[in-house]
Formats: structure tokens, sequence, C-alpha cells
């Protein structure tokens, strides 16, 4: 019996050969792994009537972990977001997502090394709306008016944007145990609590309260959404953990990644109690479809967050040294990291994943 068994979810769009490059960087570190590939998104709707069969779900409840390929979410129609699916069905509430310098990677900035956990469950991102036109739109804006005793335009449609006392607490724990456990100096809670007063209100007031459970430990501030932005484009060096709601987690995470290069260098894991799914923060990019052209750094860094995990520091290490050394050379690597985006000297994304293989082999 293998030592681990994950879960690998290729993915669609170029989804697929990205997750063959991690599973093919990992393999060659010679960790015991069974992997069991279970396939989700526009590529299984026709055969299952939907993107999420329950049998995918039952192998990452199984196997406790799991790593993806980017899927495809049509914008504004279709099916809700796998990937939201996929947290909301497995509880996985903090969603991390390190955005960290490497040397070759063209940038503005250097020496970035920020750290962004986002509650993943709550806030605008709940799914809880209600169509314009509808009735049921009809009667939660009577409500909302009579409670509220303010009025709302005709035609609206609506989005509700719970946030609980429990889901903060958690997500800030998550926060400040993570900056124990790597050795983070500070944790910045963000929101918008001057206009929002109960709901980021409520987010700030229990973040302020599980903060002082740390105090000695870690530091703990907090910082409005809109100035936070300003603030990492100016002096992103002033901040390490950040832990935010839902939707602002979501920006700041890529404007986080645009500090460092882009998304194509931007890892993620979805993490809940005991269950933990490792992704690329990127979209699916499905032009690129079996072009073997797309950039493998953001889920071969994925693979690196689920080896640290799984508590296989030394080899997590040994990858993460890997992808740098390939990086920092700036030979065998993909289009868009080379200075310029028509060099032909350019690999593809297989070839950047065996350049990386030989560096870990070279390692040993």
């Amino acid at each position: 019996m293998s030592k681990y068994k994950v879960t690998l979810i290729p993915g669609d769009g170029t989804g697929p050969e990205l997750a063959e490059a991690a599973r093919r960087c990992v393999d060659a570190l010679g960790i015991d792994i069974e992997w069991e590939a279970m396939d989700a998104g526009e590529c299984v709707i026709e055969k299952h009537k939907t993107p999420l069969p329950d049998h995918v779900l039952e192998s990452i409840k199984k196997n406790k972990i799991a790593i993806k390929g980017p899927i495809t979410t049509p914008v504004g129609k279709g099916f809700r977001s796998v990937n939201v699916e996929l947290r909301r069905r497995l509880d996985l509430y903090a969603c991390l997502r390190p955005c960290k310098s490497y040397k070759g990677v063209r940038s503005r900035y250097e020496n970035i090394d920020l750290v962004i956990v986002r509650e993943n469950t709550e806030d605008l991102y709940a799914g809880i709306e209600f169509e314009n036109g509808t009735k049921d739109v009809a009667d939660v804006i009577s409500l909302v008016e009579k409670l509220s005793k303010k009025k709302i335009r005709p035609g609206s449609a609506i989005s509700i944007k719970p946030i609980s006392v429990e889901g903060t607490k958690r997500i800030v724990k998550f926060a400040f145990d993570y900056a124990l456990k790597n050795k983070r100096r500070k944790v910045t809670a963000v929101h918008k609590a001057n206009i929002m007063k109960y709901t980021d209100g409520l987010f700030l007031e229990v973040a302020r309260d599980v903060a002082k459970s740390y105090e000695g430990k870690i530091e703990f501030e907090d910082r409005i959404v809109d100035n936070m932005c300003m603030q990492l484009v100016q002096k992103p060096e002033d901040y390490d953990v950040l832990v935010l709601p839902n939707l602002y987690g979501d920006i700041i995470s890529d404007l986080a990644a645009g500090l460092i290069g882009g998304l194509g260098v931007a890892p993620g894991a979805n993490i809940g109690d005991g269950v933990a799914i490792f992704e690329p923060t990127h979209g699916s990019a499905p032009k690129y479809k079996g072009m073997n052209k797309v950039n493998p750094t953001a889920v071969i860094l994925s693979a690196v967050l689920m080896l640290k995990y799984m508590g296989e520091e030394k080899c997590a290490k040994r990858l993460e040294d890997a992808v740098a050394a390939v990086i920092a050379e700036g030979k065998s690597v993909t289009y868009d990291m080379k200075k310029d985006r028509n060099d032909k000297t350019a690999v593809g994304t297989s070839q950047m994943a065996d350049a990386i293989i030989e560096r870990i082999k070279r390692g040993k």
C-alpha cells in the first residue's frame, strides 16, 4: 500500500497538461504516492449531467488530499464555478495564496513575500443571489425596504453578504496559526468596516478579538481594503500575512500575484478541517488547450504547498528549489517567462517540467 493516496483532477482547457507536469515533478522526488485520477468540469457534463460528479467528491473525502488543474467557468451563464462548489461542499474555508518573488520572473518589484489568507465560504461568494425580474427578488426587495426603510431601485438584482462570527473566527485563527508555524511576523486584517459596519464591522471585531490570543507572538493590525490596494503597490515590504473576507481576498490575491510577475507563478490551496485541495490561482486558458504552451509554474508550486501540508518539508524544498533554479537560469522556460514573449528559444509546458525534473535529479 502506498504511503499517500492523492486525488488528481486534471481539469479542462490547459488543465490536463499542467496537472500532468506537476504529477511528473512530484513523482521525480521519489515519494510513495498513488494518484487517483478524477475528471471534473466541462468535459464530463455530457456524460454525468453535472461538471462535478459525486464520485469526485467521494474520492477527495476518502483521500483527504487533492491537486487539480484549472477548470473553466463560463462568465455570466451556465453552471456555478466548480471551484466554488468544491469549497462549499467540502467546507474548505481557508484559501491560501502565497505570493513570492523568484529571480528571473519579470516584475517591477523584487523580494515580495506575501501570504493571502482568504475566507472561502461566506461573503458575496456565498451564492445567495436573486435574479432581476423574478418574484423572489421582488419579495426580497419588499422585505429589505420594510426593514431598512431604504428604497431599492426597480429592476435590481440582489446578492446577500453573510459574514458570521464562527466563519471569521476560524479564518483569522488559521491566519495566525499559519504565521506562527511558518515564522511570519505579522497578520493584517483587511476590511471595509468604515462603510459596511455590520458585516465587515463584525469581521474586524472578531479579528481583533482573536488577535488577543496571539499577543507577544504575532503582530496584528488592520487596513481598509481600498487603502490596502494602494499600500501593496507603494510599499509591499511592510506587509506579511493578510487575512480577508472572500471577495476582497479574491481581488487582493490577484493584485499580489501582479507584484510577483502574474498568475503564472501564483500557487494556491483550499484547506478545511482534515481535507485540502491544491490548485493554481489562474484559469484554464482554453484557447491554448493542447498546445503545450502554458507556464506550469503555478500548479507545480501548488504541489509544493501540497507536500508541505503532507509534512514532506524536505521534498517540498527540493521541488521549490528546482523550480527556482530553472526560472533563474531562464533557458528552459515558457514564452511568458522570456524577456521577449516571441523568443524562439521558449520551451513548452512539458519541456519546462523536464528541466525541473532534471534539476531535482541533479540536486539529490
